[in-house]
């Protein structure tokens, strides 16, 4: 317990990397709650307090015990096709995005972090007043890998793989239940993929499971919160508010990066 406690103590403690960590795991429970989309803010707004590989280490566990209970709930409802053409191009993407990881400065981990904030924050903005098509993008399924690739990469950079999976998915027009499944099961496996290429990165260090360890019991209540929010929450609203704060971290992290 005392070596916890000293690994607590090592914590930042200034008032503003608490308001950051708190908002990151505010973001991830209320998300694994029901308010999908909002999690993608997680890992831009940790690597704000930690480097970014240790960030995404100490997200990791967290991330991991929520898709559990996930899939467990949507156990009987998920797409196997789906899963089974994106899985691959995923597992590729992880493990050429931990390449990049490897091979790149942090200066550059940190402007592509921001810069995938930016851009996926403006797709959602987009997105609040078009429309994905209602047909699918394609009458093939192979073109799912690609879209796995992007989820995989984008993922293992910035815990954020959700919107090429939703690209892909979504015009396929799967019952509602049905797509929450097919996304808990994918992720879930993909959050199990990155292991490996986190301990290739020699991430998982003592203290990142101990931060993800002080974290969890936060992050299940927000996710509890999360449950009670999307029953009474105005959704376009307050989407609108987390993108534009997606992108607005974004800009924040590559002027960090290069300035």
């Amino acid at each position: 317990m005392s070596r916890i406690w000293n690994m607590a103590s090592a914590m930042p403690h200034d008032p503003v990397s608490l308001i950051l960590i708190f908002c990151s795991l505010l973001s991830i429970g209320l998300a694994k709650g029901g308010l999908a989309g909002v999690g993608m803010i997680a890992m831009p707004l940790m690597a704000m307090v930690f480097p970014p590989v240790e960030a995404g280490a100490i997200l990791m566990p967290l991330l991991i015990v929520q898709d559990a209970l996930s899939v467990w709930a949507f156990r009987h409802s998920w797409n196997k096709t789906i899963i089974m053409w994106m899985m691959p191009g995923a597992i590729i993407g992880v493990a050429a995005a931990a390449g990049f990881a490897y091979l790149m400065p942090t200066a550059v981990i940190v402007a592509l972090l921001g810069l995938i904030s930016i851009i996926f924050g403006l797709w959602r903005l987009w997105l609040s007043y078009h429309k994905l098509p209602d047909k699918p993008l394609s009458p093939h399924e192979w073109p799912g890998t690609l879209f796995g690739f992007l989820s995989g990469f984008t993922s293992q950079i910035a815990h954020a793989g959700a919107p090429p999976f939703q690209m892909w998915v979504v015009p396929k027009r799967l019952p509602h239940v049905e797509f929450v499944g097919t996304s808990a099961v994918l992720f879930a496996l993909v959050n199990w993929v990155k292991v490996p290429a986190f301990i290739s990165l020699s991430a998982f260090t003592r203290e990142s499971l101990i931060f993800a360890l002080l974290f969890l019991p936060l992050t299940t209540a927000f996710t509890f919160c999360g449950i009670w929010l999307v029953k009474r929450i105005k959704g376009d609203l307050f989407y609108t508010f987390v993108n534009v704060m997606l992108v607005a971290v974004g800009i924040k992290l590559v002027w960090d990066a290069f300035f």
